[in-house]
């Protein structure tokens, strides 16, 4: 029998890259409050694996979960969904 293993994955931006091999990137979603009913945002950041410096601050991505390759990072960047414009 084979399994098949459930991927993870989230679109994001880029809000850091200062790090060698890993960017920060903060995924947005829209909640409904449990109370009053209103949509608000809530945001999470994670690290990601980012092998080749390629990605910079403002580039909209898409990460998948992976194991842990260090205390805080368990995520890999798998694709460019948006390059940022710089002005």
């Amino acid at each position: 029998m084979s399994e098949t293993k459930v991927v993870r994955t989230l679109a994001g931006k880029v809000v850091g890259d200062k790090m060698d091999k890993t960017v920060t990137v903060l995924v947005e979603r829209k909640v409904k409050h449990p109370t009053y009913g209103k949509i608000i945002r809530r945001s999470n950041k994670f690290h990601a694996h980012d092998e080749n410096n390629e990605y910079k601050t403002g580039d909209l991505v898409i990460i998948s979960e992976s194991r842990p390759l260090s205390k805080t990072k368990s995520w890999v960047v798998t694709a460019l969904v948006e390059k940022s414009r710089q002005v």
